[in-house]
């Protein structure tokens, strides 16, 4: 199970911000058109819900980054404007958790359930997942509610989005995260929620 009656998951959105719409400076492709879509939908979930959502910023400290802070790249996409209650955690490295008070803001509401969407599977939301389960949260990760870019490799072999996307999925099974589908969560969710 996901939730219990004495455990609210949070839903941890990384990085959903504008500076990912240019995708000729972080690759030339990216997998999974859905995820927004996706995210969207869990997002809908959450708050009507009423359970914790966390929006994790990256404000790079690259000087021609998309994802800045001051630039128009660094707001956040348009569908997912945080309301007042859910707070906002800016990082400038790949952990949500490093140089940020999200790990106290998540033990200080008692919450050890942690239900990971976001860009970009491989820096990121990889990285924060990781830590999640190093830290000890029960974490899942949402396959279809991330997505990423392809990569060149030190040989100079290009990598499609969707292999980086899955062997970063494989890397994080089991060992650090539970992996879902949106489908799993909104299935798993409805049902205790109903109860």
């Amino acid at each position: 199970m996901i939730i219990s009656k004495d455990n609210k998951p949070a839903l941890l959105l990384i990085d959903i911000q504008k500076g990912f719409e240019d995708i000729q400076y972080w690759g030339t492709e990216r997998n999974n058109v859905d995820a927004e879509t996706n995210v969207e939908t869990l997002l809908t979930l959450w708050r009507a819900h009423k359970l914790p959502v966390f929006h994790i910023k990256h404000c790079s400290t690259t000087q021609n980054s998309p994802l800045k802070k001051g630039t128009p790249g660094n707001d956040f996409q348009d569908f997912i404007i945080p309301k007042d209650e859910e707070p906002i955690i800016e990082k400038e490295v790949n952990s949500a958790f490093i140089g940020t008070d999200l790990k106290e803001q998540l033990e200080h509401k008692n919450i050890n359930t942690l239900v990971v969407v976001g860009l970009t599977t491989d820096h990121c939301v990889s990285t924060t997942t990781r830590m999640a389960g190093n830290y000890g949260f029960t974490t899942y990760l949402v396959e279809d509610a991330i997505a990423t870019f392809d990569k060149i490799g030190t040989n100079g072999q290009q990598y499609s989005a969707q292999l980086i996307h899955d062997t970063a999925i494989a890397s994080l099974k089991d060992e650090f995260a539970t992996i879902l589908s949106t489908k799993a969560v909104l299935s798993n969710l409805t049902s205790f929620l109903s109860r």
